[in-house]
């Protein structure tokens, strides 16, 4: 089977490359699958017409949409850009696999519940609720799914993180190790999520086939709950900055043009039962990546 990758630079992207290789690594591992990787400079989504030649040329049956506009902050400016890649980019996707007879994977964001109340892991039948234009557009992404008709898994994540990127690890690794004080964000809740867990969860099910017939929304992120302040404790902690005193703070202290979600733990449930894996806890999976980091 030909499998496309889209977005391909991106932090999700990159693991996937890891996930691949790793098991081509493996002498046991026996795969008929190819993998094609493209970013902008080899597939611009936003072509129609070049992501449906694409598709019937390599005669690609399956595509895992890594691709999205993730700044949430500037999103606020740059609603028609993030309205294009979130979600006319994904319907081009979508409609091009549906004329092919294939199947897509996506990549949605815990931003959909972004002005739900509560303090209940959401679970995928949890009615949405998006407070900035970054969640609406991945919103609208999954709706152009749903209305094309294709075969898909739309996978919800949170807090993502990789040793790729801009990412809250790596900037917060920086900051405990340059600043004598930092004050961070303890009314915002949720899952750090390590890319390439969720990179190795994607893999295993196309590779065991575990799409056919388990189309559908999942909710995917690593087990456990933290704050953001937690989350940079854990940091500091494993990387040994504990000349950095860090102190909790309200999130009205830094003034944001988006309203993010005080709330955002995913129940994963679904997705145990659905494909028999068991999820990493966040503190193991953030030790592997600074140790990843370190070297």
């Amino acid at each position: 089977m030909n499998i496309l990758v889209t977005g391909a630079n991106g932090q999700l992207g990159n693991c996937m490359r890891n996930a691949v290789e790793n098991a081509s690594k493996n002498s046991q591992h026996d795969t008929h699958d190819t993998y094609i990787f493209t970013d902008v400079a080899e597939l611009d989504i936003t072509d129609a017409d070049a992501v449906k030649k694409m598709v019937s040329d390599k005669a690609i049956k399956l595509i895992i949409n890594c691709a999205a506009y993730t700044n949430v902050e500037k999103a606020e400016t740059d609603r028609e850009f993030a309205e294009t890649l979130n979600a006319k980019a994904v319907r081009n996707l979508a409609d091009a696999l549906k004329d092919n007879e294939g199947t897509l994977i996506h990549i949605s964001t815990d931003y959909v519940f972004g002005g739900a109340e509560g303090n209940t892991p959401r679970t995928e039948e949890e009615p949405v609720n998006p407070t900035g234009i970054y969640g609406l557009t991945k919103l609208h992404g999954e709706q152009q799914i749903v209305e094309s008709g294709v075969k898909a898994l739309i996978f919800r994540t949170a807090w993502l993180y990789s040793e790729y990127g801009k990412n809250f690890v790596k900037t917060m690794m920086e900051l405990t190790s340059s600043r004598p004080q930092l004050n961070v964000v303890f009314d915002q809740v949720g899952t750090p999520t390590y890319a390439q867990d969720l990179a190795d969860a994607i893999f295993h099910i196309v590779e065991h086939r575990l799409t056919d017939e388990n189309e559908g929304f999942y909710h995917y992120s690593n087990e456990g709950v933290c704050s953001w302040y937690d989350f940079t404790k854990a940091i500091a902690s494993i990387t040994g900055n504990k000349d950095c005193d860090i102190q909790p703070c309200h999130s009205d202290e830094f003034p944001s043009p988006v309203t993010r979600p005080s709330y955002s733990v995913l129940d994963k449930t679904k997705f145990k039962n659905t494909f028999g894996m068991k999820v990493p806890y966040w503190t193991d999976s953030l030790k592997k990546c600074i140790s990843n980091l370190s070297k």
